[in-house]
């Protein structure tokens, strides 16, 4: 009888040392999203904005070449938080299922947000054991609105000295700080909802002025760089057309010196709020290594939409760093932003819908340095991912299920299990996509098919020589969009046999 006993507590604290081990070995999870960020404004998606700490992440980690968003700020926000569709979590009330937060605390892990939140209710109802941010959808770079919160109270925003993407980067060191204080063996997870570079067009004068001048070659010339840049980088294939100028831009030759001056200046300011985001990061990297944790840390950074076109500039008299200014660019910076595709925020053809994806953990990651990937991918991932990483279980309230694959399988040069299909869906502009087919409709236009592996910048529309798959790929999307995604009729109304010029405004 004594040798069972002692047989059965040596093998109680085997199990007890073993998943000590798994708890001390979990990584800390950094999920970092930008807002209105174009596919191709890092310098590793090749960008000219001076982005080295991106970059750097980018160079030692994996890049993701077809990584996809929802082309809208809450919807993106609903997919990464949840792994499902908008409409199938209850859209900004997150009622159908919970989030990563509230899934991670459960098995052990810190939860923190620091950020814009733009859904209902504040991030500390739904998980996040600390919050400083705003719940707004944008804000006052410079003096903040009466939405900015901290650990779920009223924060006063300072009358001078503010700025929100230092204030959020300041935020997210300091939580990490007290976390690791608080109990040193508990991994975390982070958010980190950064809300540059949306407008308005805020950034400190030393980051604008260190721009200013460098965009008087023009849009189309900024775009032919950055599509030469990503094919070299092998990020997009070579046979992928770069898409023409919409018809609606100007052509740059027929600018005034004082109109090229103007666009110059506030393609200036948008690129100062990029390097800016990049410093920001650069701070909460030099902490993560301060503090020995840098090794076991994932990285994940990502946008919610493509680049925005919106042209809604008021006071254009002050300068951007003054916060009574009001600075916006327009379609041609925008089509810039997005480069190699077409379409911008909210449209669902790959310009809204492309985002970057930087991966990097020195622990985790078995691929090569700075290898790309091609492995499509989708923010409903994240959960699954954060799952897989975390060792948690799941448990949703049965209405509907995870539509997300792990990443984790890519990280680690292992076989991935694929995606049946990826739905998107803005307003009267949807698709889906089904291995490399796509079908895509813009603002209710009709549907047409393109073929990803060897068409991804949309420029050769299959719908008439192909109208069973286009029939079979539309049909797919309405199923789904009923019966998943719950979209009422208007929503699900059938498409105009009238196209909708995609060089107009999106």
């Amino acid at each position: 009888m004594k040798y069972y006993l002692v047989v059965f507590s040596l093998l109680l604290l085997f199990f007890h040392s073993a998943n000590k081990i798994h708890a001390a070995s979990r990584p800390n999870i950094i999920l970092i999203m930008a807002d209105d960020l174009g596919f191709a404004d890092l310098g590793c998606y090749g960008g000219e904005i001076d982005t080295p700490v991106l970059d750097s992440l980018a160079e030692n980690g994996v890049r993701f070449s077809q990584f996809y968003n929802t082309a809208k700020c809450h919807s993106s926000r609903v997919d990464l938080l949840t792994g499902m569709y908008c409409g199938q979590a209850g859209s900004s009330r997150l009622s159908t299922g919970p989030t990563i937060a509230e899934v991670l605390k459960p098995a052990g892990y810190k939860t923190m947000m620091v950020g814009k939140w733009h859904l209902d209710k504040e991030p500390t109802d739904k998980g996040f054991e600390k919050y400083f941010g705003h719940l707004s959808g944008a804000t006052n770079f410079f003096t903040g609105d009466d939405t900015f919160r901290l650990n779920g109270k009223k924060f006063e925003v300072p009358k001078s000295g503010f700025y929100t993407t230092d204030a959020k980067t300041d935020y997210a060191i300091r939580f990490i700080n007290e976390t690791l204080d608080e109990d040193k063996k508990k991994p975390f997870f982070l958010y980190l909802a950064y809300n540059a570079p949306h407008y308005p067009l805020h950034a400190p004068k030393e980051d604008v002025m260190k721009y200013k001048g460098k965009y008087k070659g023009g849009w189309a010339k900024l775009r032919k760089e950055r599509y030469a840049r990503q094919i070299k980088m092998g990020l997009i294939k070579k046979e992928w057309s770069l898409s023409p100028e919409p018809e609606n831009v100007r052509k740059w030759g027929n600018l005034s010196d004082e109109e090229k001056s103007w666009e110059d200046f506030r393609m200036a300011a948008y690129a100062g709020m990029v390097d800016r985001l990049d410093q920001g990061i650069g701070r909460l990297v030099k902490t993560l290594k301060g503090k020995g944790i840098f090794e076991n840390t994932i990285l994940m950074f990502c946008s919610d939409n493509g680049a925005c076109p919106f042209e809604r500039t008021l006071g254009a008299e002050k300068m951007p760093w003054d916060p009574e200014s009001y600075w916006t660019y327009d379609t041609g910076w925008a089509h810039a932003g997005n480069t190699p595709f077409r379409w911008y925020k909210q449209n669902q053809h790959e310009g809204g819908i492309s985002s970057p994806l930087i991966v990097h953990w020195p622990d985790g990651i078995k691929l090569e340095k700075g290898s790309i990937s091609d492995r499509v991918g989708h923010l409903v991932d994240f959960m699954p991912t954060c799952l897989e990483l975390a060792g948690a279980d799941y448990t949703g309230t049965g209405k509907a299920k995870i539509m997300g694959k792990s990443l984790v399988p890519s990280l680690k040069n292992e076989s991935v299990e694929e995606h049946d299909f990826l739905y998107f869906h803005f307003g009267n502009n949807r698709a889906i996509r089904k291995g490399k087919w796509k079908v895509v409709s813009a603002r209710g236009g009709p549907w047409e098919l393109y073929d990803m592996e060897k068409d991804r910048t949309e420029l050769n529309n299959l719908s008439n020589s192909r109208p069973d798959l286009t029939k079979k790929l539309s049909s797919m999307w309405h199923q789904f969009a009923s019966q998943s995604d719950n979209l009422n009729k208007k929503q699900r109304r059938s498409v105009s046999d009238k196209s909708q010029p995609w060089r107009k405004r999106g």
